[in-house]
């Protein structure tokens, strides 16, 4: 595996962290041995492994000598730097299926007759919860949009395009789950338009009536 992140055991908690992150470095924990390890890494080498490996397949982290096959199960990111300020790792086996969160990706709908008509694609559902081994986890999952051509179509999970060796953890999960909807921009701006105008009305009416209770109390 070429996803490869080198771990440190650390002591340092509590508010000593932030002079871990003030250094280049990022606290993470790694969860399924006995107990917990708390580890740190460089930001840097942290930053790059991760967007590799998308988040969401496995990574291999070196610790202390040792190799350990590892998902990622949460990252903590600033809201306003939007740096990562702390990992959370799950430990698991190579030989031994696991459940990741997988992003779902909408392709082709630029050919759509959809697309051609200028209607817009509405993504309902960003991610999907899979089952695979570590070695078959997709970085994401692809469904195609090709063949969306009215606003009355639709994608849902039965079009998810499933790698071999990969399933949806929740096995009770309908197909017929939507996963995207098209919609037709001009007819929504319409009906907005037409919402606002009769809202304006309203208004101007019961401005209207209560002037004329006015002018009948005097």
């Amino acid at each position: 595996m070429s996803n490869q992140l080198s771990l440190t055991k650390r002591e340092e908690t509590g508010k000593k962290l932030r002079n871990l992150r003030d250094e280049g470095m990022i606290p993470s924990v790694v969860y399924g041995g006995e107990e917990p390890i708390m580890t740190v890494s460089s930001y840097n080498e942290t930053d790059k492994v991760l967007r590799e490996v998308g988040y969401h397949s496995a990574v291999e982290l070196g610790i202390d000598g040792g190799v350990q096959l590892a998902i990622v199960k949460n990252i903590d990111i600033d809201p306003v730097s939007r740096r990562i300020l702390n990992v959370e790792f799950q430990a698991i086996s190579a030989d031994k299926v696991v459940e990741a969160t997988t992003p779902i990706k909408v392709l082709n709908f630029d050919q759509s007759e959809a697309a051609k008509k200028h209607f817009v694609l509405q993504q309902v559902l960003e991610e999907v919860e899979v089952k695979a081994r570590p070695s078959d986890l997709p970085e994401e999952i692809i469904v195609d949009g090709k063949g969306l051509a009215t606003t009355e179509d639709k994608l849902t999970l039965a079009d998810l395009e499933m790698p071999e060796g990969v399933e949806l953890a929740d096995k009770e999960l309908a197909e017929t789950t939507v996963v995207a909807t098209v919609y037709d921009p001009a007819v929504e701006a319409a009906a907005r338009e037409a919402e606002d105008s009769a809202t304006e009305t309203e208004n101007g009416d019961a401005d209207s009536t209560e002037t004329n209770k006015g002018d009948s109390a005097e």
